[in-house]
Protein backbone atom coordinates (compact mmCIF):
# COMPACT_ATOMS: atom_id res chain seq x y z
CA UNK A 1 0.00 0.00 0.00
CA UNK A 2 1.50 3.65 -0.86
CA UNK A 3 1.09 6.38 1.17
CA UNK A 4 0.62 9.68 0.26
CA UNK A 5 2.12 12.08 1.48
CA UNK A 6 0.23 15.37 0.23
CA UNK A 7 -0.24 17.82 3.70
CA UNK A 8 3.37 17.66 4.73
CA UNK A 9 6.67 19.17 3.51
CA UNK A 10 9.02 15.82 3.20
CA UNK A 11 12.78 16.63 3.78
CA UNK A 12 14.78 14.03 2.45
CA UNK A 13 15.36 11.76 5.34
CA UNK A 14 11.79 11.19 5.48
CA UNK A 15 12.26 9.91 1.91
CA UNK A 16 14.72 7.49 3.10
CA UNK A 17 13.40 6.20 6.15
CA UNK A 18 10.21 5.50 3.71
CA UNK A 19 11.40 4.01 1.15
CA UNK A 20 13.27 1.76 3.43
CA UNK A 21 10.29 0.72 5.32
CA UNK A 22 7.67 -1.77 4.09
CA UNK A 23 4.93 -1.39 6.90
CA UNK A 24 2.60 1.17 5.94
CA UNK A 25 1.73 1.61 9.70
CA UNK A 26 5.27 2.18 10.74
CA UNK A 27 6.32 4.68 7.91
CA UNK A 28 2.89 6.42 9.28
CA UNK A 29 3.72 6.72 12.52
CA UNK A 30 7.23 8.17 11.52
CA UNK A 31 5.74 10.64 9.93
CA UNK A 32 4.01 11.85 12.37
CA UNK A 33 6.72 12.17 14.87
CA UNK A 34 9.06 13.55 12.33
CA UNK A 35 6.74 16.27 10.47
CA UNK A 36 5.65 19.25 11.84
CA UNK A 37 2.15 20.10 10.56
CA UNK A 38 2.34 23.39 8.57
CA UNK A 39 -0.31 25.02 11.25
CA UNK A 40 2.02 25.07 13.83
CA UNK A 41 4.40 27.70 12.22
CA UNK A 42 1.65 29.90 11.38
CA UNK A 43 0.49 30.04 15.07
CA UNK A 44 4.06 30.35 15.65
CA UNK A 45 4.48 33.44 13.11
CA UNK A 46 1.35 34.98 14.68
CA UNK A 47 2.39 34.84 18.19
CA UNK A 48 6.05 36.43 17.31
CA UNK A 49 4.25 39.17 15.38
CA UNK A 50 1.94 39.98 18.50
CA UNK A 51 5.03 39.93 20.60
CA UNK A 52 7.26 42.26 18.55
CA UNK A 53 4.40 44.46 17.72
CA UNK A 54 3.75 45.04 21.64
CA UNK A 55 7.32 45.49 21.94
CA UNK A 56 7.62 48.18 18.88
CA UNK A 57 4.11 50.18 20.53
CA UNK A 58 5.69 49.83 24.32
CA UNK A 59 9.13 51.84 22.94
CA UNK A 60 7.44 54.33 20.47
CA UNK A 61 4.62 55.39 23.11
CA UNK A 62 6.59 55.58 26.12
CA UNK A 63 10.19 55.21 25.46
CA UNK A 64 9.84 57.53 21.86
CA UNK A 65 12.07 60.73 21.01
CA UNK A 66 10.92 63.75 19.43
CA UNK A 67 10.86 62.19 15.93
CA UNK A 68 7.81 59.83 15.37
CA UNK A 69 9.03 56.22 14.02
CA UNK A 70 12.02 56.35 16.92
CA UNK A 71 12.52 55.01 19.51
CA UNK A 72 14.81 56.37 23.12
CA UNK A 73 14.89 52.43 23.72
CA UNK A 74 13.51 49.74 21.25
CA UNK A 75 12.92 47.18 23.17
CA UNK A 76 11.61 44.74 20.21
CA UNK A 77 14.94 44.96 18.09
CA UNK A 78 16.14 42.09 20.87
CA UNK A 79 13.23 40.22 21.11
CA UNK A 80 13.00 40.06 16.86
CA UNK A 81 16.91 38.99 16.41
CA UNK A 82 16.57 35.99 19.18
CA UNK A 83 13.24 35.13 17.42
CA UNK A 84 14.88 35.01 13.60
CA UNK A 85 17.75 32.89 14.87
CA UNK A 86 16.09 30.58 16.50
CA UNK A 87 12.88 30.32 13.96
CA UNK A 88 14.88 31.54 10.98
CA UNK A 89 12.49 32.90 8.09
CA UNK A 90 9.27 32.75 10.14
CA UNK A 91 11.31 34.97 12.74
CA UNK A 92 12.35 37.09 10.02
CA UNK A 93 8.01 37.79 8.76
CA UNK A 94 7.24 38.42 12.11
CA UNK A 95 10.18 41.32 12.40
CA UNK A 96 8.97 43.26 9.53
CA UNK A 97 5.31 42.55 10.32
CA UNK A 98 5.74 43.55 13.48
CA UNK A 99 7.98 46.60 12.83
CA UNK A 100 5.21 47.91 10.35
CA UNK A 101 2.56 47.41 13.07
CA UNK A 102 4.21 49.07 15.83
CA UNK A 103 5.01 52.13 13.27
CA UNK A 104 2.12 52.37 12.18
CA UNK A 105 -0.01 52.39 15.61
CA UNK A 106 2.31 55.07 17.19
CA UNK A 107 2.86 57.07 14.47
CA UNK A 108 0.31 59.35 12.88
CA UNK A 109 2.62 60.60 9.91
CA UNK A 110 3.82 56.56 9.00
CA UNK A 111 0.10 56.26 9.33
CA UNK A 112 -1.05 58.67 6.74
CA UNK A 113 1.33 57.45 4.12
CA UNK A 114 1.46 53.66 3.91
CA UNK A 115 4.01 53.64 0.97
CA UNK A 116 6.85 54.93 2.82
CA UNK A 117 5.51 52.71 5.80
CA UNK A 118 6.07 49.36 3.98
CA UNK A 119 9.43 50.14 3.07
CA UNK A 120 10.22 52.08 6.48
CA UNK A 121 10.11 48.27 8.15
CA UNK A 122 12.29 46.88 5.44
CA UNK A 123 14.51 48.28 8.77
CA UNK A 124 13.56 46.09 11.12
CA UNK A 125 14.04 43.17 8.53
CA UNK A 126 17.37 44.07 8.05
CA UNK A 127 18.50 43.81 11.22
CA UNK A 128 17.41 40.40 11.34
CA UNK A 129 18.20 38.99 8.22
CA UNK A 130 21.69 40.29 8.74
CA UNK A 131 22.42 38.20 11.57
CA UNK A 132 20.65 35.16 10.34
CA UNK A 133 22.35 34.76 6.93
CA UNK A 134 25.72 35.30 9.04
CA UNK A 135 24.80 32.57 11.26
CA UNK A 136 24.10 30.13 8.94
CA UNK A 137 26.49 30.93 6.07
CA UNK A 138 29.48 30.79 9.19
CA UNK A 139 27.77 27.46 10.96
CA UNK A 140 27.43 29.60 14.12
CA UNK A 141 26.16 27.55 17.36
CA UNK A 142 24.22 30.18 18.96
CA UNK A 143 25.13 28.18 22.62
CA UNK A 144 28.39 30.66 22.02
CA UNK A 145 30.62 27.94 23.22
CA UNK A 146 33.79 29.89 22.14
CA UNK A 147 35.40 33.44 20.49
CA UNK A 148 34.87 32.65 17.03
CA UNK A 149 30.93 32.75 17.48
CA UNK A 150 30.78 35.50 19.89
CA UNK A 151 33.11 37.72 17.47
CA UNK A 152 30.17 36.58 14.73
CA UNK A 153 27.38 37.34 16.63
CA UNK A 154 28.68 41.11 17.79
CA UNK A 155 29.85 41.58 14.41
CA UNK A 156 26.30 40.53 12.44
CA UNK A 157 23.85 40.71 15.43
CA UNK A 158 24.79 43.81 17.14
CA UNK A 159 26.75 46.00 14.61
CA UNK A 160 26.38 45.27 11.20
CA UNK A 161 22.36 44.94 11.14
CA UNK A 162 21.58 48.00 13.42
CA UNK A 163 24.11 50.37 11.20
CA UNK A 164 22.33 49.23 8.35
CA UNK A 165 18.64 49.52 10.09
CA UNK A 166 19.71 52.96 11.88
CA UNK A 167 20.74 53.82 7.71
CA UNK A 168 17.69 52.78 6.29
CA UNK A 169 15.36 53.63 8.90
CA UNK A 170 17.00 57.17 8.89
CA UNK A 171 16.31 57.67 5.07
CA UNK A 172 12.82 56.32 4.39
CA UNK A 173 11.52 58.71 7.41
CA UNK A 174 13.45 61.47 5.55
CA UNK A 175 11.22 60.84 2.70
CA UNK A 176 8.07 61.63 5.21
CA UNK A 177 9.30 65.27 5.53
CA UNK A 178 12.10 67.67 7.01
CA UNK A 179 13.94 65.42 9.33
CA UNK A 180 17.44 65.71 11.37
CA UNK A 181 18.70 62.28 9.34
CA UNK A 182 21.96 62.62 11.47
CA UNK A 183 20.13 62.54 14.68
CA UNK A 184 17.50 59.72 14.16
CA UNK A 185 20.54 57.76 12.52
CA UNK A 186 22.73 58.18 15.59
CA UNK A 187 19.98 57.95 17.94
CA UNK A 188 18.61 55.05 16.36
CA UNK A 189 22.23 53.32 16.36
CA UNK A 190 22.97 53.52 19.47
CA UNK A 191 20.29 52.59 21.41
CA UNK A 192 19.85 49.73 19.49
CA UNK A 193 23.59 48.66 19.76
CA UNK A 194 23.72 48.94 23.13
CA UNK A 195 19.89 46.82 23.56
CA UNK A 196 21.12 44.36 21.60
CA UNK A 197 24.38 44.00 23.30
CA UNK A 198 23.07 43.52 26.59
CA UNK A 199 20.24 40.87 25.40
CA UNK A 200 21.00 39.15 22.63
CA UNK A 201 24.45 37.14 23.53
CA UNK A 202 23.31 36.15 26.85
CA UNK A 203 19.80 35.22 25.53
CA UNK A 204 21.92 32.78 23.07
CA UNK A 205 23.67 32.05 25.68
CA UNK A 206 21.82 30.55 28.26
CA UNK A 207 18.12 29.80 26.39
CA UNK A 208 19.46 28.48 22.96
CA UNK A 209 19.69 24.95 24.24
CA UNK A 210 16.27 24.87 26.01
CA UNK A 211 14.74 26.41 22.76
CA UNK A 212 16.44 24.18 20.79
CA UNK A 213 14.40 21.27 22.17
CA UNK A 214 10.87 22.62 20.27
CA UNK A 215 10.06 20.92 17.55
CA UNK A 216 9.47 24.44 16.21
CA UNK A 217 13.42 25.35 16.49
CA UNK A 218 14.31 26.07 12.48
CA UNK A 219 18.23 24.94 12.03
CA UNK A 220 18.58 26.61 8.35
CA UNK A 221 15.80 29.32 7.07
CA UNK A 222 12.53 27.00 7.00
CA UNK A 223 13.26 23.86 8.66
Amino acid sequence: MKILLLNYPVDREVKRYVEKTPNSISKVNYLRQKQEPTYSFVILTLVLILVNTGLAWVSETFLRTGTEGVALVYLAVASMILFTLWFGAYGAIAAYVGSLLGGVLTSESILQHPEIAVIWAVAGLLQVLIPLIAVRKFEVDLTLPNRRDWTIILLFAVLINNLAGAAWGAFTLSLLGPVNVAGVFSTWLVSNIIITLLIVPLALRFLTKKVSRSKLFVKQYWD
